[in-house]
């Protein structure tokens, strides 16, 4: 279940506290739980994932696409299965790990595994979300945001699409204040 981490240590856990504070910056948080068929549970223990696999474990949540192709357009979608024997992780990563903006909505929903978003505030504070298994997020084209693992090793996760395109990160160039020590206390 998602947790707001704050520069000082504390967080903010209940589940309605969290929707509110995020809405604040134009971002929605649902919690859905993760696919509980015994067949898609195997999937998602499964360390990678073939084309096939994915597509497979994509049809378990098919139900949510439908759903967000009718609420927003969303036209396509894909899987993205992060683990640490990936060649070239740290790079693919990196990528992601500075603050960007996006022309397009960012849009995960968390199957299996942990990330951060880290999230800038307009008086510029920063604040880190942990979204894992069951979280589905919505972060709005031009949000200043960044993604990190922070030590979490395997993700997957959905990706939806109005176009790929848009999705490209717009570094904005500031600086990431938030202490890393204070995200893994």
């Amino acid at each position: 279940m998602a947790r707001i981490i704050f520069p000082d240590g504390t967080e903010l856990r209940d589940l309605p506290a969290v929707q509110g504070r995020l809405a604040r910056l134009g971002i929605t948080l649902r919690h859905w739980p993760a696919p509980a068929e015994a067949r898609a549970k195997a999937l998602m223990e499964k360390q990678s994932l073939n084309d096939a696999e994915k597509e497979e474990l994509l049809g378990f949540v098919q139900n949510r696409f439908d759903e967000l192709k009718r609420e927003k357009g969303y036209v396509t979608r894909d899987m993205v299965v992060i683990h640490e024997d990936i060649p070239g992780l740290a790079d693919m990563l990196a990528r992601f790990d500075k603050i960007h903006t996006h022309a397009d909505d960012e849009v995960r929903y968390i199957l299996d595994g942990q990330g951060y978003f880290g999230f800038v505030e307009p008086d510029g504070k920063q604040f880190l979300l942990e979204v894992s298994g069951g979280d589905y997020i919505n972060v709005p084209a031009n949000a200043e945001h960044w993604f990190e693992m922070r030590g979490c090793t395997r993700c997957k996760a959905v990706r939806y699409f109005i176009d790929t395109t848009g999705w490209t990160p717009n570094y904005t160039g500031r600086a990431r204040e938030f202490a890393e020590a204070a995200a893994t206390a």
